[in-house]
């Protein structure tokens, strides 16, 4: 424990708390409403945020907020209105939008060694600016999340009923977009671009495995995601691996003993074998 008389270690450890628990949350509704890949689509589209960050000069996190949050609209305005399966629209988005960094990558004439950090995470490096803006944001995520918890639930288990019970559907889809690009782009820092969206899915997952209950799958969630980041960042600083990598291979292997030992695998095993 020693190790944790660093400040650096110390931000660090504090930022794998709170990205762990954060991503964990906003995950929850990501896999009960399977919006998997949406979450790949906004994460891979903050890259064109980052980039155009660096070429203008100012900070590649300011930049990317709005950036994510127009594109994670623009997929929700486009598969809403536009008739274009959800899938699809995710997919454009993608790929312009990583094109569109790569443009600017190229404008700036070189490649900036701290967007490697942004690309796959870099935990150790996390200013106090950074903490406090992962604290300040991830509050407001969290207490949107409280404040429309029982309308969010509503929307992930069942948006035809929602719907029917007079729920402004589409109102809450946007604003779970915007909860989930606010969550990527606090997230990117620490597992990078590239994985952060597996931070998001893996621990809701795993919680899955365990209880159909929304509470207990959050709660439980939260906790695998905690672990996860604060696991991750021990083995990454003792083994002198890459920190977000780390983070998201535990999460995997988390996942994989609840799985293994899922009650819900069990009871399918009964059922095959009687």
């Amino acid at each position: 424990m020693d190790i944790f008389q660093y400040v650096f270690m110390q931000r660090a450890l504090v930022t794998a708390v709170l990205v762990g628990g954060l991503c964990a949350v906003v995950g929850v509704y990501i896999v009960l409403k399977r919006m998997a890949f949406i979450g790949a689509g906004i994460s891979h589209s903050a890259f064109g945020g980052v980039t155009l960050g660096f070429l203008l000069g100012l900070n590649p996190v300011a930049v990317a907020i709005p950036f994510c949050l127009a594109v994670a609209l623009a997929i929700g305005w486009v598969s809403q209105r536009g008739r274009i399966p959800e899938d699809t629209a995710i997919g454009i988005f993608f790929a312009s939008t990583m094109a569109l960094g790569v443009i600017f990558v190229g404008i700036s004439r070189g490649y900036n060694v701290d967007l490697f950090g942004y690309l796959f995470g870099s935990i150790l490096s996390v200013s106090s600016s950074d903490l406090w803006l992962i604290l300040g944001l991830g509050l407001g995520v969290i207490g949107i999340i409280v404040l429309f918890f029982k309308e969010l639930f509503f929307l992930s288990f069942d948006e035809e009923m929602a719907k029917v019970s007079g729920l402004p559907v589409t109102g809450f889809y946007y604003l779970l977009l915007t909860l989930i690009a606010l969550t990527i782009i606090l997230s990117i820092k620490i597992v990078g671009i590239i994985l952060v969206s597996a931070l998001l899915v893996i621990p809701a997952a795993a919680a899955f495995q365990f209880t159909h209950n929304f509470r207990t799958m959050m709660l439980l969630s939260v906790l695998i995601g905690i672990v996860s980041g604060v696991a991750g960042l021990l083995l990454s600083y003792q083994l002198d691996l890459a920190s977000g990598a780390t983070i998201v291979l535990v999460a995997t292997v988390i996942f994989g003993l609840c799985f293994a030992f899922s009650p819900k695998r069990r009871r399918w095993w009964v059922r095959a074998v009687q």
